[in-house]
């Protein structure tokens, strides 16, 4: 099974880093949580969003944003459409109904017809 979130969506930002004052590194990603397994696909509803400094190669978390960072990233969070929830079966799991239907089919005719 694997569980993670998967890049959406990447905006530079015109703002400087609070670390290395640079205004050519900052980046905010808009990730999507998408989960596998073996018997389905899917991408849920949970949004999360990072800001990261390319220059400086350093995380940049809400205690340490401006107040324009902050104005500039709900601006984008109202610009930004996530995928839409969905879900996928595998292969297998059709088999898996499909074997699950024709026993429950075998068990009613045994049922109703006993003498066949």
């Amino acid at each position: 099974m694997s569980d993670e979130f998967i890049l959406i969506k990447e905006v530079a930002l015109k703002n400087n880093c609070p670390e290395c004052f640079s205004k050519e590194g900052l980046r905010l990603a808009f990730k999507q949580r998408f989960i596998e397994t073996k018997l389905y696909k899917s991408i849920t509803a949970e949004i999360k969003h990072e800001i990261i400094c390319k220059t400086c190669k350093s995380d940049i978390y809400p205690v340490q944003w401006t107040d324009d960072i902050e104005r500039v990233v709900e601006y984008q969070k109202k610009a930004f459409t996530p995928k839409k929830a969905s879900s996928y079966l595998k292969k297998a799991s059709w088999i898996i109904m499909a074997i699950i239907g024709i026993a429950i089919l075998a068990i009613v005719t045994l049922i109703l017809y006993p003498k066949l």
